[in-house]
């Protein structure tokens, strides 16, 4: 079995991907598909059962019925994760998706598949940002209140736009202009000791690392409060910072013309999180 990844599906792990959904499966032309992504990072699982728990959730919000708790995708994962070698950095794709129905899902065809890949954590070396014309959808356009997979091609041609313009990621707002997130994770500002992050709105998802980071700083005795941003309290920030599955907390180094350097509440909130997956 490979030593980089594992694929669980149908009952039993492989290190071979074997093929999942058909031309004819309603998850395939009519996207009924939920995800979630979590992390291995050294041995070390934080948060699992939130996003386990969180995936579940997400499969109820677009008609499916999720096969397994929480608690017993959890014991899965680890089951998973003992097969490789934890020497390493592993990133956890956990999905559901409904191969049954027709313009509805058969809630009772729901399967659920696990990939765990090795991915190495990113450094903290920043990344740079622009702002995006393309919108985060309100509620009502949008299953916003789950990690679909149906949302992320409006986040890929975000990140192509950005691309195309010389930056590693961009700043997304919602209908009334006000700033979301980034396109891959919850955005954070740094003004003047305070630390600022986009109140929910229902546009975006209330990240998991977002949460945990949110309650670190508090715990540390910083003053930390969700609030309503402009585009131009972005660019007066003192710091601008992102926290996400991927990279958990990372630094950003520029917003169009405007540079940041790696500032002291990133970088406490950085080892804050890492001393925190190590007790976990």
């Amino acid at each position: 079995m490979s030593k980089n990844e594992i694929t669980w599906s149908n009952g039993q792990w492989s290190d071979t991907s074997a093929p999942l959904i058909g031309a004819t499966d309603h998850a395939f032309w009519m996207a009924t598909t939920v995800f979630d992504g979590a992390r291995s990072i050294q041995g070390h699982t934080p948060d699992l059962d939130l996003h386990c728990e969180r995936l579940n959730r997400s499969a109820i919000t677009l008609g499916m019925e999720p096969v397994m708790t929480p608690q017993q995708t959890v014991d899965l994962v680890h089951e998973g994760l003992k097969k490789l070698s934890h020497t390493t950095d592993y990133y956890i794709k956990l999905l559901y998706f409904a191969p049954g129905g027709f313009i509805q899902p058969d809630p009772s065809t729901s399967q659920l598949a696990i990939h765990i890949f090795e991915s190495p954590m990113p450094d903290d070396s920043g990344f740079s940002a622009t702002f995006s014309e393309f919108l985060r959808p309100d509620p009502s356009m949008a299953p916003t209140d789950a990690k679909a997979s149906c949302l992320y091609p409006n986040t890929q041609r975000i990140l192509r736009d950005a691309s195309a313009r010389g930056f590693d990621n961009a700043i997304v707002l919602d209908s009334k202009g006000k700033v979301a997130e980034f396109a891959v994770a919850n955005l954070w500002i740094v003004r003047d000791g305070i630390v600022l992050t986009p109140e929910l709105n229902g546009t975006f998802l209330n990240g998991i690392t977002r949460r945990r980071v949110l309650l670190l700083l508090r715990d540390d005795g910083m003053e930390v409060r969700e609030a309503s941003l402009t585009p131009q309290d972005v660019l007066e920030a003192d710091e601008v910072f992102s926290t996400g599955n991927y990279g958990k907390v990372l630094h950003c180094n520029r917003i169009d013309d405007r540079h940041y350097a790696r500032g002291p509440v990133e970088t406490r909130a950085h080892e804050l999180y890492m001393a925190y997956t190590e007790r976990n």
